[in-house]
């Protein structure tokens, strides 16, 4: 066929690397999807994608979190999380702590993220005023408050990176 144009194939490059934010909110999707079939194609599409380097164990326990799906409870709880995250909405949560302490805090929710065996919901924490990370199997109950929260960018917000670090890079 003389008259077809061809175009040279550019070479292929690596994507870019996803930040930490990307990460997290992909996880906090796929974790609520249930054990549905497109979940489970999700999940293992997440795990082949941050699966590309070798790991330290930490970073291998926190991939395991990642693509394992949550209980029932916690899954509604992320759910509610998830719109307040997208929504720019004020959560209230019924937190117990690590001392068994149980407090009513009203919290601007940031990201989710997961760190070992653990999934986190990073705010600002308005009785604390100043953020906090909350580790959902901790998280009594949670609901929205309807009230605007000010939008804040989630990379600013990661509580297991030295201040001025990058973004966490997979690759």
């Amino acid at each position: 066929m003389a008259n077809v144009a061809t175009h040279p194939q550019p070479a292929h490059t690596a994507p870019a690397p996803l930040t930490a934010a990307e990460i997290a909110a992909l996880a906090l999707s796929l974790a609520h999807l249930g054990a549905g079939p497109q979940a489970t194609t999700a999940r293992r599409a997440l795990h082949t994608l941050l699966d590309a380097t070798p790991h330290d164990d930490v970073v291998t326990t926190t991939l395991a979190t990642l693509t394992t799906p949550m209980d029932g409870s916690t899954s509604d709880r992320a759910r509610v999380i998830a719109a307040a995250i997208t929504d720019h909405r004020v959560v209230r949560l019924c937190y117990g702590d690590a001392g068994a302490n149980v407090t009513i805090r009203e919290v601007e929710p940031v990201t989710c993220l997961v760190h070992r065996d653990h999934w986190y919901l990073v705010g600002w924490c308005r009785m604390r005023r100043g953020v906090r990370a909350f580790r959902f199997d901790r998280i009594l109950a949670v609901e929205s408050t309807g009230l605007r929260a000010r939008p804040r960018r989630a990379d600013r917000y990661l509580p297991f990176q030295p201040r001025g670090a990058t973004p966490w890079n997979p690759r």
